[in-house]
């Protein structure tokens, strides 16, 4: 791949990156910001890719119901921390005593609680996202316009290599 080429491949998907991460945020779909953080250009001798992080797609699709990874509780409960979700406390009937002290707080029970309630819902029924039908607004949507604006800037380099190129006799 021409170097010029590459260096407009690599701006345009640069460009790409900001926009995503701007819709993620627009849509409040940002709770840790581990997925913005993933978006990595990355030029290859031969070619550039946008890449992110394995789940990505969930961002427009949602997740259907069914098998989840391993830990997803947790998964859940970070991402309601990381949120700033707080769930009512359950507080313990069990009073403390020396022989028995409670584990978590009754705050932690509650977003314990509320983490496992959600990860059985999504294991189950899968999300309001992909009971719903999904959404384009995250990526799907801008990738015509890169495509559009890569092919626009390549045709103008092209324009004008070739019009240097002609060598006019006088």
């Amino acid at each position: 791949m021409n170097e010029s080429v590459k260096n407009i491949v690599i701006d345009e998907l640069e460009a790409l990156k900001q926009r995503i991460a701007s819709n993620i945020i627009a849509n409040k779909q940002n709770a840790s910001g581990k997925s913005i953080a993933s978006l990595e250009v990355s030029p290859e001798s031969d070619s550039v890719k946008l890449l992110g992080r394995f789940p990505f797609g969930t961002f427009e699709t949602g997740r259907k119901a069914g098998k989840t990874p391993k830990g997803f509780t947790d998964i859940i409960l970070q991402w309601i921390i990381s949120k700033g979700i707080q769930a009512p406390s359950i507080p313990y009937v069990r009073k403390p005593s020396e022989k028995w002290q409670p584990k978590y707080t009754p705050a932690r029970r509650g977003n314990l609680a509320l983490a496992g309630a959600i990860a059985h819902t999504i294991k189950t029924q899968g999300t309001k996202l992909h009971f719903y039908g999904g959404r384009n607004d995250v990526y799907s949507n801008e990738i015509p316009t890169t495509i559009e604006n890569i092919d626009k800037k390549i045709r103008e380099y092209y324009e004008v290599e070739i019009v240097e190129s002609i060598k006019i006799n006088k």
